[in-house]
């Protein structure tokens, strides 16, 4: 094989990877949408039957102590999996980003196609200008993974009000400690988030 079918065989093979990537890339965006909607939903379906059971004191406990460990649970293993896919989702879109920088080099001649690949090329500021933004960990927080986790938190928090209520402690306080339990879990999520992503902003 001479270099001109090698290139050629290459130049196929690149093109192929590339649509089996941006596939890969709608699966996981696809699946985080699935994954966040089937948590809303029991959410909502959650609070719907709260609405229910409300009118009837004795049946409120009994029930949040079913439900909201459910809620906590789900949201979990739904906010682990979006961090998933958050990475995933990262590497298809770094791994096509090396692509189109072949294509600029190799195929675009003085054309400016697929100039932002080789912006910063070697460092993940061409992943971020792929998909129109800058560098920063704010970024993150607006991911399916951090509204889920956010969610998530505000239940735990939930949670440790209506337990510390139990236990006779004055409303002000339980409410008071719960909040701050809802901001510790969900600054916890925020640092799994950011070491698990692969977009580091100093690269």
């Amino acid at each position: 094989m001479d270099d001109g079918e090698r290139e050629q065989a290459l130049l196929t093979a690149l093109t192929t990877e590339h649509f089996v990537l941006q596939t890969s890339r709608s699966a996981t965006v696809a699946e985080s949408v699935g994954r966040a909607t089937v948590f809303l939903s029991l959410l909502s379906a959650g609070l719907i039957g709260l609405g229910f059971v409300s009118s009837t004191a004795a049946l409120v406990k009994p029930y949040l102590a079913a439900v909201l460990p459910t809620l906590v649970i789900t949201g979990t293993l739904t906010f682990l999996r979006l961090v998933q896919n958050m990475v995933e989702n990262e590497l298809d879109l770094e791994r096509i980003q090396r692509i189109r920088a072949y294509y600029h080099r190799r195929l675009a001649a003085e054309h400016d196609f697929f100039a932002d690949a080789v912006l910063g090329e070697g460092t993940k500021r061409s992943t971020w200008s792929a998909v129109g933004n800058t560098p920063g960990r704010v970024q993150l927080l607006l991911t399916a993974a951090a509204l889920v986790g956010a969610v998530n938190a505000l239940l735990v928090g939930l949670g440790v009000t209506l337990l510390i209520g139990l236990a006779g402690l004055s409303p002000g306080l339980a409410i008071g400690l719960g909040a701050v339990v809802a901001l510790l879990a969900f600054a916890v999520e925020v640092v799994y988030i950011n070491r698990q992503s692969i977009a580091d902003p100093g690269q």
